[in-house]
């Protein structure tokens, strides 16, 4: 049993065959699934399941704090289910995969002087890059596109 359904059940949660089939597959690490995505998995578990059921479900989880909406720019929103775990996020500026980062470095502490009088309550760190698939893809595409040295011509 996923840890966030253990959770959920402690607290009451009404659990209903749908909103099971959408924290099922919301179980495990480095899970971080569009909404399209949840429906897709859960409607191979669950056929019947709305698509507007799905996205309910997931508000809720996000209002209750089980799951974090993770937004990375230019691409669709993603729901995290360890929202309970500290945690910055690695994210490939290729194909968009996220992978949960669990480091012991702090996060650097901001300068009174930046803070312009907020009082500082969270920090978010993501780190992009390359994954390992994308990065092969990019280096022949930037091999494609250097052009080939002509010989110099003789008069």
């Amino acid at each position: 049993m996923s840890e966030l359904l253990v959770r959920l059940r402690g607290r009451g949660w009404r659990m209903t065959s749908q909103r099971r089939v959408v924290v099922e597959v919301l179980a495990g690490d480095h899970v971080h699934l569009t909404a399209d995505e949840v429906h897709a998995r859960a409607a191979r578990r669950l056929p019947e399941i709305a698509r507007a059921t799905v996205y309910n479900t997931l508000a809720e989880l996000v209002s209750i704090g089980e799951v974090a909406e993770v937004c990375v720019q230019g691409r669709a929103k993603r729901f995290d289910p360890n929202a309970r775990h500290p945690h910055q996020h690695l994210v490939c500026s290729g194909c968009g995969i996220i992978r949960d980062v669990r480091t012991t470095a702090a996060p650097a502490d901001l300068p009174t002087e930046e803070r312009f009088g907020y009082t500082v309550s969270e920090v978010e760190v993501t780190y992009r890059g390359l994954c390992p698939s994308c990065a092969p893809s990019l280096r022949e595409a930037a091999r494609a596109q250097v052009p080939t040295a002509h010989p110099a011509r003789r008069p």
